[in-house]
């Protein structure tokens, strides 16, 4: 299963006590593959040095460097489909780009992106995912 996640998710998902724990430990056990972009890993660092816990940063970073489960994908197409947030394009365009079956994002910002019928992205909500993810155990 290809995945892109969105930072608000992966910030959330890597508390150790978080009830959205079980999205970073599935990634950590080979459960999908994260489909990220160059854009969206600079995001991801500059997220997790502002607001996780001191010494996490470092330690998703480098877990993200070495994953063989990280697949990067450069979008040579700019779809403009969050219009609200243009920053978060990255990860549809990345999404697209990587053929993810899933695009996680607890942000209302994708909302109107999930009635395109081209290009199709499949996005789910953090809560969504961890039901997918509980079947598949």
């Amino acid at each position: 299963m290809k995945v892109v996640i969105d930072s608000n998710v992966l910030l959330v998902a890597i508390g150790k006590r978080s009830r959205f724990r079980p999205i970073w430990d599935a990634f950590l056990n080979g459960v999908y593959q994260l489909i990220i972009s160059e854009d969206i890993i600079h995001e991801y660092e500059e997220i997790l040095y502002t607001h996780s816990a001191p010494g996490a940063a470092e330690l998703v970073m480098e877990i993200l460097s070495e994953s063989p489960d990280v697949v990067y994908r450069r979008a040579y197409f700019a779809w403009n489909a969050i219009i609200a947030d243009p920053d978060d394009n990255k990860f549809f365009d990345t999404a697209v780009a990587g053929n993810a079956d899933y695009l996680v994002t607890n942000d209302g910002h994708f909302n109107e992106a999930k009635k395109f019928k081209f290009p199709k992205v499949k996005i789910i909500e953090a809560d969504e995912f961890l039901k997918i993810l509980k079947q598949i155990e």
